[in-house]
């Protein structure tokens, strides 16, 4: 078991979603950072869907009540184990009554934990991943206590020497491809949307990123349609909006261009204020 003596801003139980609801409004949901999140599970030996601690910005602090193996992948928070820096991406021996906290955010956005067997809380529709409206919770609360695996190994084992790379962690470029809307596009229009940095609004989560820059909107709404995790929309305000992990299952504004998977993983990374730019890769 792990206790939560405080939560941080945004802590959630997530896996890699779920995929077969969205005829039903069901959204995919699941980890925002989807290397990271595999990293961490991979290096204490755990399959890399199992459920992890996706944190965002500010960390909890936790108490745990079993010996168990742990993982810190994704942002830089500075972690601590019983109030000594640990570092991420190494397999780390955890003791029973042994407190895991964190504190100033170095690199990135979100950071995930990954304990040995993964965490085990409810699974409703094929996934752990936690959804409001779906699952009892959306976020961990202060006195919540997460179920997990105890483990009698306190040595850390052969996965600790996996070599992690993070250097996508400060990745500027977005790699896209077109969106169905993309052709509908003016030429000017297109220079705009390929050839400028963009700035991350504050309004930014789990569902969507907004940017701050607008682009000239002269397109006509388009029937409601599908729209997936890493789809780009223009507004009619001309502002563009990156759907993530928790978006909606249908849009009606023009689908422009579409995130490639390791591209989420990037976006996910960002916060508010900082800039990026997409890169077409695709443009046959």
């Amino acid at each position: 078991m792990i206790k939560v003596l405080s939560p941080g801003i945004y802590s959630s139980i997530q896996d890699f979603g779920r995929f077969k609801f969205q005829e039903y409004g069901v959204p995919i949901s699941g980890i925002m950072d989807k290397k990271a999140a595999s990293f961490a599970n991979a290096i204490i030996g755990n399959s890399k869907n199992l459920p992890v601690l996706e944190i965002t910005m500010v960390g909890p602090k936790l108490k745990f009540d079993c010996n168990t193996s742990i993982c810190i992948s994704g942002a830089d928070i500075t972690p601590k184990l019983n109030n000594t820096f640990v570092s991420n991406n190494k397999a780390i021996s955890v003791d029973k009554g042994d407190v895991l906290s964190f504190g100033q955010l170095k690199k990135g956005v979100r950071t995930y934990l990954a304990v040995s067997g993964g965490f085990k809380t409810e699974r409703i529709m094929q996934s752990y991943s936690m959804y409001q409206g779906l699952t009892s919770k959306f976020k961990i609360e202060k006195n919540d206590v997460l179920k997990i695996e105890s483990e009698n190994l306190t040595t850390e084992n052969q996965y600790a020497s996996i070599k992690v790379n993070d250097e996508y962690l400060n990745l500027k470029t977005i790699e896209v491809f077109k969106g169905p809307e993309f052709d509908n596009l003016t030429e000017y229009q297109k220079d705009c949307l390929l050839n400028q940095d963009f700035t991350i609004s504050k309004d930014n989560n789990r569902m969507a990123y907004q940017l701050n820059e607008t682009i000239e909107n002269n397109l006509e709404p388009i029937i409601t349609s599908l729209v997936l995790p890493g789809t780009v929309q223009l507004t009619p305000s001309g502002r563009l909006i990156v759907l993530m992990r928790d978006c909606q299952t249908t849009g009606g504004y023009p689908r422009v261009l579409q995130l490639k998977e390791f591209s989420i993983n990037v976006m996910a990374q960002k916060f508010t204020g900082q800039h990026i730019g997409f890169k077409l890769i695709c443009k046959n």
